[in-house]
């Protein structure tokens, strides 16, 4: 809906270009509009395209479990698999910042689309993640987990802090199915599957050369 007079929309101009829509500026808002063409100067008035709206279906995973909520898009608003979109239902308080992993329209399923061909949407919640971190021990290997914020950034051949365990990062498996190993490479908590990680020992007093030590080498302290 256009309300205002500095307004700018895309719309076709029977001057210079009758068949595909340029930019506009408003010059008379309300229901009779009336705009200017911004590539030829024409003046003339315009009829503005309501967006039509949407209820789309969203199956959202959040750690083991899934849930299905509600959410209201327009017309204007295209879809892809790998979009970071929220679902709103409109009635409640709950906002979800979701992934879209999956499209559903008719019996396809496309990698990008319009609501208004859209039946379902699939995603992961992305607020909050769990990440799944093997830690290597010698020959024995622990199953760790992380719950931190979807943007939380792991980099390889840094220390993480896991229940009370200082763990050195040495793999990380992505979601599209690479595994980064080069160090100082980042990647964000929502795209992870799973790190690969050795605990990091640091030396405690006393261990390798100390002041009691280095003395038999001739050091003074």
């Amino acid at each position: 809906m256009i309300e205002n007079m500095n307004d700018e929309v895309e719309v076709v101009c029977p001057s210079c270009s009758p068949k595909m829509s340029v930019l506009h500026d408003v010059l008379k808002s309300g229901q009779n509009i009336v705009v200017q063409c911004q590539e030829c100067g024409n003046i003339h008035p315009a009829k503005i395209e309501k967006p039509k709206l949407f209820n789309i279906k969203v199956i959202i995973s959040k750690g083991e479990a899934s849930f299905t909520q509600m959410t209201r898009m327009t017309s204007e608003e295209n879809v892809s698999v790998g979009d970071e979109i929220i679902v709103d239902d409109g009635e409640s308080d709950e906002v979800f910042p979701i992934l879209v992993t999956a499209i559903e329209s008719g019996d396809k399923r496309p990698e990008k689309a319009n609501p208004a061909e859209i039946n379902t949407i699939w995603g992961r919640a992305i607020d909050e993640v769990v990440v799944k971190i093997a830690v290597h021990r010698g020959k024995l290997t622990e199953a760790l987990q992380k719950r931190v914020p979807g943007g939380y950034e792991f980099t390889v051949g840094k220390d993480e802090t896991v229940d009370r365990t200082t763990v050195r990062i040495k793999k990380i498996k992505v979601r599209d199915g690479s595994l980064e190993s080069r160090t100082g490479t980042t990647i964000e908590a929502k795209f992870i599957k799973r790190i690969f990680a050795e605990e990091s020992v640091k030396r405690s007093w006393g261990e390798g050369r100390t002041q009691w030590s280095m003395r038999g080498k001739g050091r003074t302290w």
